[in-house]
C-alpha cells in the first residue's frame, strides 16, 4: 500500500470515529433533555468557531460558500431514497 493510499484509509478511519464520538455527544445531550435544535445550533457555531481558529475567517466563509449547493444535491442527507 502506498504511503497516500495508508494516509488516506487513516483518514476516512479517523473521519468515521469522530462522527461516532460526536453521534454519542449528541445522544448524551438528547438524554439530558437538551433539544435537537439547540444542539444543532450549538454544533455549527462551535465546529464554525474550530475552523476559523484554525484556518482563519475569510479560508472559512469561501469554504462554507460551497455547502447550499452540497446540501442541494442530497451530501449531507443521511436518510436518502436513491431511485
Amino acid at each position: 500500500m502506498s504511503d497516500i493510499a495508508f494516509e488516506q484509509e487513516e483518514l476516512v478511519e479517523q473521519k468515521q470515529l469522530a462522527c461516532e464520538l460526536i453521534g454519542d455527544a449528541w445522544s448524551e445531550g438528547l438524554s439530558e433533555g437538551i433539544d435537537v435544535d439547540v444542539l444543532c445550533q450549538a454544533s455549527l457555531f462551535l465546529a464554525t468557531a474550530r475552523m476559523i481558529s484554525l484556518y482563519g475567517e475569510e479560508s472559512v466563509a469561501k469554504m462554507l460558500q460551497a455547502l447550499p449547493e452540497k446540501i442541494r444535491k442530497g451530501e449531507y442527507t443521511l436518510e436518502r431514497t436513491l431511485q
